[in-house]
């Protein structure tokens, strides 16, 4: 395994050869550091890579707004830079999100979809996990959400430990709060948030999932699977949303990896692995 992630999008844990290309893909307010239990797991002839999003981990912060197309955009040049092709996309929260664009977008490019704790649809606020809904509803507060996340930090500061059920070490959420030592180095956090298509709103990035969706539903020769956990109140696929899943989206398999919240790769990283190498093994992935 190569040392990583660098200081730009990019960044990744990686095997160098011509094997098989695998990309984990993180979300808010995380960095590629989520996936450093899972990454030395993987088996087989894989090139396993986890890139830092932009305005996170060791990436570059470029300004503008951070919103779901420009993550999209770096995303994709990202790709075209590295030269990756017939990919294995592995995703979780936004990174799930980023995952199923991608695919929709470049329905030749992609082999394989695994996601865990992800935006599989537009969701009602009655849908929205309880325990989380009222914090969210300030988020997108004009000015309750700056001073939430921009001034006191709360991603990093609080809700970053809430969202395992293992104690997070100190040294691990330092990693992650590195990238936002200022005010304006916390936008993209504070963007992430207030882009969950909830209740309708914001309208490019419920257009984004529902365009996704209908790919999911109707693309059967793209094998896809869905890593489910319970343990928490605020997971994002729970039993419903599991449900969902299997009634909408083609070729999908699942496997339930105990108990985690929902930063699972924190709380599962070996049985996550276990079940992608299962998986890639099955479908002939990595070959």
């Amino acid at each position: 395994m190569e040392a990583c992630p660098s200081s730009r999008l990019g960044s990744s844990r990686s095997r160098a050869g011509t094997a098989a290309p695998f990309v984990f893909l993180h979300g808010n307010p995380t960095s590629s550091h989520l996936w450093r239990g899972v990454l030395p797991r993987i088996e087989g002839p894989v090139r396993p890579l986890a890139p830092d999003l932009i305005g996170m981990g060791r990436s570059g912060k470029p300004g503008g707004e951070y919103r779901f197309a420009d993550h999209a955009r770096y995303l994709d040049a990202w790709f075209d830079a590295l030269g990756l092709d017939r990919v294995v996309l592995v995703g979780q929260d936004w990174g799930g999100a980023l995952a199923f664009d991608r695919a929709a977008r470049h329905p030749g490019r992609v082999r394989g979809i695994a996601f865990m704790e992800t935006i599989v649809r537009p969701m009602g606020w009655d849908e929205y996990p309880p325990a989380a809904r009222v914090r969210f509803e300030a988020i997108r507060t004009p000015g309750a959400g700056e001073e939430m996340v921009l001034d006191r930090n709360i991603f990093i500061e609080d809700s970053i430990l809430k969202t395992v059920l293992h104690p997070m070490a100190e040294a691990d959420r330092a990693v992650y709060a590195a990238p936002h030592p200022t005010r304006e180095s916390r936008l993209p956090m504070l963007r992430w948030a207030r882009s969950l298509p909830i209740g309708g709103e914001p309208a490019d990035v419920v257009a984004v999932v529902e365009r996704y969706g209908a790919r999911l539903a109707d693309s059967p020769e793209v094998p896809k699977l869905l890593l489910t956990f319970d343990g928490s109140p605020a997971l994002m696929v729970g039993a419903d949303a599991a449900a969902w899943c299997e009634r909408n989206i083609s070729a999908l398999e699942s496997e339930y990896c105990g108990p985690a919240a929902h930063l699972c790769p924190e709380d599962r990283p070996e049985e996550i692995a276990a079940a992608l190498n299962a998986w890639a093994a099955r479908h002939a992935l990595a070959e």
